[in-house]
């Protein structure tokens, strides 16, 4: 072990400010913003705030950027074709009977009964027979899914309200109030939402801070119009470099405008030949990985369809 790795393993089993140790019995805790430091009590952290917080901030946020820029998992299978689900929201498709999320391309197929006979008008995955009013489609939202803690029915109960659909009145509030709920469940469309609402101040005050904060938790979690959005404001401030990661994350999980972001960025002069071959690389075997002949069957039937 170096000196370095010593001393800096001797800091941390001491308090910061007063330099007690964890072995006269003091429960030493680390600060939460850097993890670099410990402290034996509050009185020690607040007193040894002037001297810490600027190498605090620094290594916060160089923690906070290791977070945000990691390239999040891919989307899961569609659970019948076992191809991976699009990003796009308009390539999948949520059964409120099930709490399955299914590809375009099953959900335009025909559904055969066990004989090869086709059945109209039921859940392709659990073969339930849909809501056959606006009424129905809430009681199944509220009773089945929602009471059952399903982030996605949460966070699409939410756009119920937002939108004013199946009858509900229309009300940003408590659309808020679901997103919020959902996003604590995970649901990266929940923070996406949220930010959004701030966003455009739909139900609460313009704050692009807060904004900005809400769609970095959703592009952590892998919503990539969330990540785009995060391109397009540090492209606005001159954060190039930023732009130029964020644009590539979202052009590799799938969304063609950040790829389009990446070659603004090569036009300008702020992105490389190099860079742009890559994100478009990125993009093409993204596509590669979730076209299907069914999906593209399903897309050129009906635009809502259309997956990339």
């Amino acid at each position: 072990m170096s000196n370095t790795s010593e001393t800096e393993e001797n800091n941390m089993s001491l308090c910061a400010n007063c330099g007690k140790g964890e072995e006269a019995g003091i429960n030493l805790k680390t600060c939460t913003a850097c993890k670099l430091v410990k402290y034996c009590s509050r009185e020690c952290q607040i007193a040894h705030r002037p001297q810490h917080k600027k190498e605090c901030r620094k290594r916060a946020a160089e923690l906070h950027d290791e977070k945000l820029f990691k390239q999040p998992p891919p989307n899961e299978d569609c659970p019948i074709c076992m191809i991976r689900l699009p990003t796009l929201g308009k390539g999948q498709t949520y059964k409120v009977c099930c709490g399955k999320i299914i590809c375009s391309g099953c959900e335009y197929a025909p559904v055969c009964d066990h004989e090869g006979n086709q059945v109209d008008n039921i859940c392709p995955f659990c073969r339930s027979s849909p809501p056959h009013s606006a009424e129905e489609m809430i009681k199944r939202y509220e009773k089945r899914r929602v009471e059952m803690n399903d982030a996605t029915a949460i966070y699409n109960h939410g756009c119920n309200y937002s939108e004013g659909r199946y009858g509900l009145p229309q009300n940003d509030a408590k659309a808020l109030e679901l997103y919020h709920r959902a996003a604590g469940l995970g649901s990266a469309d929940a923070y996406y939402g949220i930010g959004i609402a701030y966003h455009i101040g739909r139900g609460v005050e313009v704050d692009e801070k807060k904004a900005i904060h809400y769609w970095e938790l959703a592009s952590m979690r892998g919503h990539v119009m969330a990540r785009h959005n995060l391109g397009c404001y540090e492209g606005q401030a001159g954060n190039m470099d930023r732009a130029m990661r964020h644009y590539s994350i979202s052009a590799k999980a799938g969304y063609k405008n950040a790829l389009n972001g990446v070659h603004t960025l090569y036009s300008h002069g702020y992105a490389t030949k190099d860079d742009y071959a890559k994100a478009l690389h990125s993009y093409q075997a993204y596509v590669d990985e979730i076209k299907s002949e069914q999906r593209d069957e399903a897309a050129a039937a009906r635009e809502v369809f259309h997956y990339y």
